[in-house]
């Protein structure tokens, strides 16, 4: 799925580094900045 700048992000729900999960529209209404990085020690 192509987004792209200015386009709302559609809801999703993930796991966290917390072992928690985190839906994008507990956040709806708030600055979001999303940041997606490899998980260490794996082939990038």
């Amino acid at each position: 799925m192509k987004i792209n700048v200015g386009d709302r992000a559609p809801n999703f729900t993930l796991q966290s580094h917390l072992d928690k999960e985190v839906t994008l529209s507990e956040y709806q209404g708030k600055t979001t900045v999303l940041v997606f990085f490899p998980q260490a020690f794996t082939p990038v």
